[in-house]
Parts: structure tokens; sequence; C-alpha cells
């Protein structure tokens, strides 16, 4: 879909690895507070911005902590949906 590493959780899209940014998908309902967080932006990349996903930058999971906690991110969104 978008030319990474796509890692799902039942069938759902969790989180993914394009370039050097991470793809989270927190969902509709914690996308904004998602992007309050340090080096997230919308994911746009095809020039829309598609509510619900955010791309992360390498800065802002520099540390394992930071990477485990915006994994937890999607994939709790992702186990809240029916597996496919």
């Amino acid at each position: 879909m978008f030319g990474g590493a796509c890692f799902l959780v039942g069938g759902n899209m969790a989180v993914g690895v394009t370039g050097s940014d991470l793809m989270v998908r927190p969902g509709p309902e914690k996308f904004e507070d998602a992007l309050t967080r340090p080096h997230a932006r919308p994911m746009d990349f095809t020039g829309h911005p598609m509510k619900g996903f955010v791309f992360v930058e390498a800065e802002g999971i520099a540390t394992d902590s930071s990477l485990a906690d915006w994994v937890e991110r999607g994939a709790s969104f992702s186990k809240s949906l029916l597996a496919k």
C-alpha cells in the first residue's frame, strides 16, 4: 500500500515502516492526541492526510520505550477491530 513493511494485528494494520518513518494507526478517536506527541505528523503519503494514521519521525522512536509506546498505540487500536 505505501511501499514499506507493515505489521498486522488480527489482520488489521497496526504499524508499518516507510523510509525512516514509523506509520502508526492509533485510530480516529486517538488521532488528535497522537499528533500532540513530538515528531508525529499526519500520514500524508498520497498528498492527503489520512485521519487515524500518523507518521512518526525517527527521532520520535529513538528509544526502546518510545518505540514500544507507539507500537502499543497501533496494536491497541487494531485489537479493537474485528479480526479479518
